[in-house]
Parts: structure tokens; C-alpha cells; sequence
């Protein structure tokens, strides 16, 4: 198989590692395959957006997520370097409130999982950075929803210097204790 996939602290949030072909030319590889990504996942997504962003060194993005619509995102950087967090935003999951990070960047090709009900986040820890992510419903704005990236209960364990730069929107975050969450199999909840 051309993708070898690790599970995280949090399993359903996955490391993917597809097998990169190089040589004097430079390199290749299968960025996204239905088929495989099912096989190595034993999920089976349609995905119905893609998205790419560039950001400058020490820019954080999120942590979003959809209280209805929810997104389930595969993420990679093809430039630069990000920290990536998925936190887990499901009342019912024995790791609600719970985070992992994991480094992507241009070097590793790693793919990050982020399933639907996860609030979704990275900083640029590179001079710059190009975010690419596939996801598996469109993106709804009057649905959006920011989690504080410096929520002192999630303690995220963010590699920066000071303080990063931030949208009015991610400044404006709600800690996970006044947040809208889902409940049972992904239902809308009001704040907890």
C-alpha cells in the first residue's frame, strides 16, 4: 500500500504518510486516493472542498469547527512548516476536551485526519507556510464557530514566541466551557 497511517493519542485523529517515489528529478506521490485512503482508514469520505491558505511565521488559524455541517477535514502543508491541533469537541468521546498536535510540513508530506467533531487549528512555525485541506462538507459561515487558541483548560502546548497573530474571529474564541458542542452522534448541543 502507498500509505501507511498512524494513529494518534486521540485514534480517530490520524497521521497519514503516503509513499513519496524520488530521485535526481525530484519526487512524486498519490497525494489523495479513495480507494486507499478507505483501505488504510477504514473510513469511507466523500470530500466536496478544497482549500488552501498561505500564512507568515508564527500566524494561528482556527480552532474552528461547525456546529452543524460538520466538517471532517484531511489536511497537508506543501510549503513551510505548521503545527497542527485537533481538539475533540464531542460530549459523548471519553476524550472530549482532549488535543493532538502533530508537525506537517513541506519535508515530512505527512497528512492530518481531523474527523467531524473536532475543532481544527494550526501556527506557522516557518518563515511561511501553504495549507492545503480537503473537506467533507462546505463551508457554512453563519455555522462557523471559534474555539480561544489560548483556552487556559485545553493548555494546547502551542510552539510560539509571544504572542502569534490572530483574526478577530479566533481572538473572539469561546473557552470549551461556554462553547457549543456536539452531542450524541454529532447533533447540535447548545453552549455546555
Amino acid at each position: 500500500m502507498n500509505l501507511t497511517v498512524t494513529r494518534t493519542a486521540i485514534p480517530e485523529v490520524m497521521i497519514l504518510e503516503p509513499k513519496v517515489f524520488g530521485d535526481a528529478r525530484g519526487f512524486f506521490f498519490e497525494s489523495f486516493n479513495a480507494k486507499t485512503f478507505e483501505a488504510a482508514t477504514g473510513l469511507t469520505r466523500e470530500f466536496v472542498q478544497d482549500n488552501h491558505s498561505r500564512s507568515a511565521r508564527n500566524v494561528l488559524r482556527g480552532l474552528h469547527y461547525q456546529i452543524q455541517n460538520p466538517q471532517g477535514k484531511l489536511v497537508r502543508v506543501t510549503s513551510g512548516e505548521v503545527f497542527d491541533v485537533a481538539v475533540d469537541i464531542r460530549r459523548e468521546s471519553p476524550t472530549f476536551g482532549r488535543w493532538v498536535g502533530v508537525t506537517l510540513s513541506e519535508a515530512n508530506k505527512r497528512q492530518l485526519w481531523v474527523p467531524e467533531g473536532f475543532a481544527h487549528g494550526f501556527v506557522v512555525v516557518s518563515e511561511h507556510a501553504e495549507f492545503l485541506y480537503k473537506t467533507t462538507d462546505y463551508w457554512y459561515p453563519e455555522h462557523e464557530r471559534s474555539l480561544l487558541w489560548s483556552d487556559p483548560d485545553l493548555a494546547i502546548d502551542w510552539p510560539i514566541h509571544g504572542e502569534p497573530q490572530v483574526a478577530a474571529k479566533d481572538a473572539a474564541g469561546k473557552r470549551l466551557v461556554e462553547a457549543e458542542v456536539f452531542e450524541g452522534e454529532l447533533g447540535f448541543a447548545a453552549s455546555r
